[in-house]
């Protein structure tokens, strides 16, 4: 090759890889935003709140109000159709980098009697470390009050990764807890609590039937393992399980059912690669680990989820509705995306939907009015709200 033609191409490659990846995001707006879906056809989704700074999480209060949890460390509460300017108080330090941060929120289930509130967040030390904490409170008017840690996990040091963390309470009730890992093999470690899904009681404690209790070099707190990122933790409002969805990294984004003592196989068995491109693992699947209710490839970067029970939507009955950041590695691909399953719980079909807002799902929630609300992971997040077109 002569070297002119030599020093163009290296030139052309080098402007290619300097390119920016991605889809111009449009600022989302002022909606409301009709859609066509492939089932329950017309819908409206409208804007019910702005000026949320990536927002993480959101619960609904007996009121039909919704606290919400803000990356950087803010609850905020939504409450007659407005947004209150003023953050609830009371609320722990977080460590608040990247994606670290303020993240979960729930009540307990007897809220009514005991205002309980819990939160999931990274907490940082004096020494330049990070753990994810489980933190309950006391909500009364604006603050939470007698705010104090009940579960700190691993000390990790700041530059590590996967400190995303998701609760709920199961039907038992118990605390299911999950602790990030992302690119470690500390997920198939038992004496870590990371790349797990934990079980506590209300209080922090150790429920006596674990799977693993009594276990030598177990944590008695794991309740599954195998797990890379879990983004999303429920109840199946129907059959009563408790599901998680995780992220794959680059491919092998996936629903679990979660069960007693089982090991979901983060990093040994992966249908997912690296971001360099390299296989995770061999194999997908191997003996001993649980497949999937459902996987993509590529991924979608899955965040959020919620099964519909509602009446609002009645063709949407039983379907599982999960946010999704980007897909397929390409920023500015966000969207929601619906699982229709049959009565066994086996995927039938799915369908994109909102990808035309190119916005960062990253919770979804039935609420109390049988619509569904979402929150926009973005600089500028909002809530929305979709039901059906006039």
């Amino acid at each position: 090759m002569r070297p002119i033609a030599a020093f163009i191409l290296a030139a052309g490659a080098c402007a290619a890889q300097q390119t920016p990846i991605g889809v111009p995001v449009p600022t989302l707006g002022a909606g409301p935003f009709l859609f066509d879906t492939a089932e329950q056809h017309k819908i409206r989704v409208s804007v019910a709140a702005r000026g949320l700074s990536h927002p993480w999480s959101m619960t609904f209060l007996p009121d039909r109000s919704i606290l919400i949890t803000e990356r950087p460390g803010r609850l905020r509460i939504f409450r007659d159709g407005k947004l209150d300017p003023k953050p609830v108080s009371g609320v722990p330090k977080v460590y608040a980098v990247q994606l670290a941060g303020l993240m979960d929120v729930a009540l307990h289930p007897k809220f009514a009697e005991n205002k309980l509130v819990y939160l999931t967040y990274n907490k940082p030390s004096e020494n330049n470390q990070v753990a994810t904490a489980l933190a309950r409170g006391r909500l009364e008017g604006g603050a939470l009050s007698e705010v104090r840690d009940i579960f700190v996990a691993d000390w990790l040091p700041e530059n590590a990764n996967g400190f995303n963390s998701r609760m709920v309470f199961g039907r038992d009730g118990f605390i299911y807890l999950t602790n990030g890992a992302s690119n470690s093999d500390s997920s198939q470690d038992p004496h870590s609590f990371r790349g797990k899904v934990l079980r506590l009681r209300d209080d922090g404690t150790v429920p006596p039937d674990n799977p693993f209790v009594g276990r030598a070099g177990y944590r008695p707190e794991i309740y599954t393992m195998g797990h890379r990122n879990t983004l999303a933790l429920i109840v199946n409002p129907v059959t009563g399980e408790v599901w998680n969805n995780e992220n794959g990294p680059n491919g092998s984004d996936k629903i679990n059912v979660i069960l007693p003592g089982k090991n979901y196989g983060w990093p040994v068995a992966s249908y997912g690669r690296t971001y360099e491109g390299p296989r995770v693992s061999d194999v997908p699947w191997r003996e001993g680990i649980e497949q999937p209710l459902v996987f993509w490839v590529p991924s979608i970067a899955i965040s959020g989820m919620a099964v519909y029970t509602g009446e609002r939507f009645p063709a949407w009955k039983n379907n599982a509705f999960v946010g999704s950041m980007r897909t397929g590695e390409i920023p500015g691909t966000g969207h929601l995306e619906r699982i229709v399953f049959n009565a066994k719980w086996e995927e039938l079909r799915r369908e994109s939907m909102l990808t035309e807002l190119h916005q960062r799902i990253r919770d979804v929630r039935q609420g109390p009015d049988g619509l569904l609300y979402l929150l926009t992971d973005e600089d500028e997040g909002a809530l929305l709200r979709i039901e059906p077109a006039p």
